[in-house]
């Protein structure tokens, strides 16, 4: 049996299809509207889906008329995604921190923390969400844009929880939960997601090539043109490759 590449991949094969039972996945139709006006998308167009889990935005994209390759480093997401794969939405496992994709696409999309924001972990990097960052903004051609989410730090920190230890030197917040699978079956699991400031986004997009043109305060299934504050708990950056 091949040994997990990522943290996540242990915890993404016990969910299954019981990841899409979680409340912040049910606002997908709102996100996807919102994005589609936010990146200028149409039909025809091709959109890359970096940490697609089981393809829900990818799915309501293509059910868009858009084009969409989803990748995710989860093989058991990616058969859950193909499996309820709409025309024009493809799916294959591949490393959000290895991508090999240039000037393939009009858009690409790393939401509610699929790849971005999920480097941390024991022994990672702590550049590792530039990596990302950069792999995806290789993959844009000229003119094309990107959306990111990712959790903000000034709200991971105003709220922390009792089952959530906050680094703050490398921006990583740790927690132990509980997740089941389809029949209900509990596991204890670790969670390590990387937070951000907007400065830091900012910086982070120049720094690979990306012209920043928006930030916003979001939150799952709410997403909006919100001032950036300490209330929300994503930040969602718009960026363009010049």
């Amino acid at each position: 049996m091949r040994a997990p590449d990522h943290w996540f991949e242990p915890l993404a094969e016990h969910l299954g299809a019981a990841y899409l039972r979680y409340s912040f996945t049910k606002g997908t139709s709102q996100e996807v509207d919102f994005l589609v006006d936010a990146l200028g998308l149409e039909p025809g167009m091709r959109v890359l889906d970096v940490g697609c889990g089981p393809g829900r935005h990818a799915h309501t994209l293509a059910a868009r008329g858009i084009e969409v390759l989803g990748v995710d480093i989860s093989q058991r997401f990616v058969d859950l995604a193909t499996e309820a794969a709409v025309p024009g939405a493809t799916f294959r496992r591949a490393d959000a921190r290895s991508l090999s994709f240039v000037a393939e696409f009009d858009a690409a999309i790393s939401l509610c923390q699929g790849a971005f924001g999920l480097t941390g972990g024991p022994g990672a990097p702590l550049d590792g969400d530039g990596v990302v960052l950069n792999g995806m903004a290789r993959a844009l051609r000229p003119g094309g844009r990107l959306a990111v989410s990712a959790f903000s730090a000034y709200f991971q920190v105003r709220f922390l929880e009792e089952s959530d230890t906050f680094d703050a030197a490398a921006g990583v917040n740790h927690e132990w939960t509980e997740v089941r699978d389809e029949q209900g079956r509990a596991v204890e699991v670790e969670l390590w997601t990387t937070c951000f400031t907007p400065r830091e986004l900012r910086l982070l997009a120049t720094a690979n090539g990306l012209r920043v043109e928006q930030m916003w305060s979001v939150a799952p299934g709410a997403y909006a043109r919100s001032e950036v504050s300490v209330d929300a708990p994503e930040l969602l950056l718009v960026a363009a490759r010049p």
